[in-house]
């Protein structure tokens, strides 16, 4: 795995790319989930995307090496924010409709680890409860300090709902005024369909 990531960045057509190790249970997880990885990738082109499934000797690798491989297909509503400084989804389309999806990422301060990791459970409690929440998954390059997860919801509403809900306010409003992050994104995205492979 350590590997796939040089090979990852000369995929032709493929602009953005990690690789991303999972946490258990909801939301961010100090304990990792070591049966699941995650692999972003985004495209300049549907075709390019759909090579890269059929053909590419990376994926067929990472295929045998999976019990099993479920792609999430999206398109982007736009993020503000920054993932090392650059802005990976500046693309803006309007809401279709139906499910959404949306991808959060933070690299914490060090100095602010203990109170983020004081208030995980509660965030992750709030979330599990959430009407209309159909999948969450912790994902993030470095267990502690950089963190982020990849949320499905029935539609728009529901999200806006959790994320103007007491709880996830209360915590907003922390991140924002002992500033915990030193660098964050939030993006939204129309689900467009997920494959098994």
């Amino acid at each position: 795995m350590q590997l796939l990531p040089p090979r990852l960045t000369k995929i032709e057509g493929c602009q953005f790319a990690k690789l991303l190790g999972t946490g258990s249970g909801f939301g961010f997880s100090l304990w990792p989930d070591f049966s699941t990885y995650a692999m972003l990738m985004k495209w300049g082109n549907p075709q390019d995307a759909t090579h890269f499934f059929d053909h590419s000797e990376v994926f067929d690798e990472l295929n045998r090496k999976s019990s099993k491989i479920e792609t999430h297909y999206l398109d982007s509503l736009g993020a503000h924010g920054s993932w090392y400084g650059k802005n990976p989804f500046p693309e803006k389309t309007e809401y279709s409709g139906g499910k959404i999806a949306v991808i959060t990422r933070a690299r914490i301060n060090i100095p602010k680890l203990p109170r983020f990791w004081q208030f995980v459970p509660m965030a992750s409690r709030a979330i599990e409860n959430a009407k209309g929440l159909i999948f969450t998954k912790g994902i993030g390059e470095w267990p502690l300090i950089e963190q982020a997860t990849f949320s499905v919801w029935e539609n728009e509403q529901a999200m806006k709902d959790y994320a103007y809900s007491n709880i996830h306010k209360e915590i907003i409003g922390k991140v924002k005024k002992e500033n915990w992050y030193k660098e964050e994104l939030f993006s939204r995205f129309n689900y467009i369909k997920s494959i098994t492979h």
